[in-house]
């Protein structure tokens, strides 16, 4: 003679209410992140600071380059070189410039139209002395 445990009741409802409650909890959550932006940043934490440019990667348009100095960084106001770098499968460009500012209220920004083909990467670039920095690589 066997002896089995106690027969459990199937629930065949609970599983996909199990199932329904997880997929709800996902969408109250992705409903609450923030939005993405409307165009791609890319950014970088150059010391003292952050380098971003926005526009629309992937097609040719009118980019920003911004530099905003940390409130921890030495006082008074510097002049910083601003632009872009671009590349695609087989080279990359060398540095565009739109120019040389000083910063104002520790903001600098200066921006131009960039005639970027499909498939194609872009990333500031920011020039202070004898440093270069740039951002991270944003590809269309």
């Amino acid at each position: 003679m066997s002896l089995s445990g106690p027969v459990r009741p199937r629930r065949p409802y609970a599983r996909r209410a199990g199932l329904t409650a997880a997929l709800c909890l996902v969408a109250t959550v992705a409903a609450a992140a923030p939005p993405a932006p409307a165009t791609p940043v890319g950014c970088g934490g150059p010391a003292g600071g952050q380098l971003c440019l926005r526009g629309p990667v992937g097609r040719p348009g009118v980019y920003t380059a911004r530099y905003r100095r940390a409130p921890t960084a030495s006082p008074g106001e510097i002049a910083v070189r601003l632009g872009y770098q671009r590349k695609d499968s087989r080279i990359t460009a060398f540095p565009g410039w739109f120019g040389t500012v000083r910063t104002t209220g520790g903001t600098a920004t200066l921006r131009g139209r960039v005639g970027m083909a499909a498939g194609e990467c872009i990333r500031g670039v920011m020039e202070h002395g004898e440093r270069v920095y740039v951002t991270k690589w944003s590809c269309g």
